[in-house]
């Protein structure tokens, strides 16, 4: 008699071929990352004012409110470690003639004592004490329409580097309302990035008590919110617990800009349907060359972030929703990862400061449409027959069910019953 033995096999089963190629790939571009920081060694003790200031430079005034914890050294301002309050500074920032400087890009100062002349450079700071000073500083910097423009930067940001961001944005690409910073506690550090995204939940009550406190404000006539990867999911959940602390978003916030949205498509669809019905207007920029938001699907499960996703033409269903898609991948950036191009393509630039200042999309001239694509409600695609774009929004946040889900009230389970399940 043959005795016929099965014995186990002691290796690990192997994982399908494709699955070990994204888990490689996911892996080299985290590497990548984290390469690009290291090397981006520079000062960072910047924020102490300068002693003199240079002709012929702009100078953008900063209300910065922060949940970061305060540093010991006045270069630094504040750190990436939580604080145990929230602090108002004022901040005045000069940037350098346009002669010496390309529109899109941070001239960081190469010493302590930046040169104002070459390198953004800190003018002043002053520390907001009271409702009466925050109020002096929005009246001297509001324009005709009494707009505030509030800014959550992303993920991998120190103190300086936001303050820098939003002094550029603001002078790149024109925008007149007041700029305010929301910035939370980022240790910047590509290592960092599961502390950051903690972080970004220990200040949304923060953000959502400032959105509350300006449209309250009878000085205040709009105000604009505009985020950047990370810093997304920390706004829509802001504006998601106003919604839910005041019944509805206030009508003055009638304007959010999503760029680079590092946000779950899932969670993105659940946090605008308890939004509500009456919901600001959104604009999304995304690009599907944006390797630092891969990097995040990975690192989360394998779930799409909204500003990466694969593309699909869901034009017709953007337009019902009231959202501005804007494709961003043929853009010119600075950035290797391509997570940047709000802020440092100058095409992108200047279409961020019409849709900021409220202007229409239509009439975008054709080097700009070569570029990039929009399909919004009431805009034309910009595209034309040059470039080939995909405008794009996850399937789960614009299907038919979705548009239907996203136009009822938020707040309580439907009752309805069918086949032993309720819509969520």
């Amino acid at each position: 008699m043959i005795e016929h033995r099965i014995t186990a096999d002691p290796r690990p089963p192997r994982r399908p071929a494709s699955a070990r190629l994204r888990l490689v790939r996911a892996v080299s571009l985290f590497a990548a990352l984290a390469l690009l920081t290291a090397c981006a060694t520079r000062q960072e003790s910047v924020l102490r004012p300068v002693s003199a200031a240079a002709a012929d430079t702009s100078r953008v005034d900063i209300l910065a409110v922060t949940t970061r914890q305060a540093a010991q050294d006045p270069g630094l301002l504040y750190s990436g470690e939580r604080g145990d309050a929230i602090s108002f500074d004022s901040i005045e920032v000069s940037i350098p003639s346009d002669r010496n400087r390309r529109a899109g890009e941070i001239q960081w100062p190469a010493q302590a004592e930046a040169n104002p002349e070459r390198e953004f450079a800190v003018l002043g700071v002053r520390k907001a004490q009271s409702e009466r000073q925050m109020l002096d500083w929005f009246r001297r910097n509001r324009n005709a329409k009494r707009q505030a423009l509030i800014f959550v930067h992303g993920f991998n940001n120190t103190y300086a580097d936001a303050v820098f961001r939003l002094a550029q944005l603001k002078h790149d690409a024109g925008i007149t309302a007041a700029p305010i910073l929301f910035t939370w506690p980022s240790r910047a550090n590509v290592f960092d990035y599961l502390y950051d995204k903690e972080s970004t939940t220990y200040s949304r009550s923060a953000l959502e008590d400032l959105i509350i406190e300006a449209s309250k404000s009878p000085d205040v006539g709009e105000i604009t919110i505009l985020a950047h990867s990370m810093g997304t999911w920390l706004a829509m959940e802001a504006l998601r617990g106003v919604a839910m602390r005041k019944g509805s978003i206030p009508t003055k916030v009638d304007n959010v800009v999503l760029a680079s949205p590092d946000i779950d498509v899932d969670v993105f669809r659940r946090q605008m349907i308890e939004m509500g019905a009456k919901r600001p207007h959104f604009t999304i920029f995304t690009s599907t060359s944006d390797k630092a938001l891969e990097v995040s699907r990975w690192l989360s499960g394998g779930v799409n972030r909204v500003g990466g996703a694969d593309p699909a033409p869901y034009a017709d269903a953007i337009k019902q929703l009231g959202i501005t898609v804007i494709d961003t991948s043929a853009s010119n950036s600075n950035d290797a990862l391509g997570h940047n191009a709000f802020a440092d393509s100058p095409e992108i630039i200047a279409l961020l400061g019409r849709r900021l200042s409220g202007q229409s999309l239509q009439s975008d001239p054709a080097d700009l449409a070569s570029r990039v694509q929009a399909i919004a409600a009431g805009s034309v695609n910009l595209a034309g027959s040059a470039t080939r774009m995909a405008t794009k929004l996850p399937m789960a946040a614009v299907s038919r069910p979705g548009i239907n889900m996203l136009g009822e009230q938020p707040f309580g389970m439907q009752t309805r019953i069918i086949d032993g399940r309720i819509s969520y």
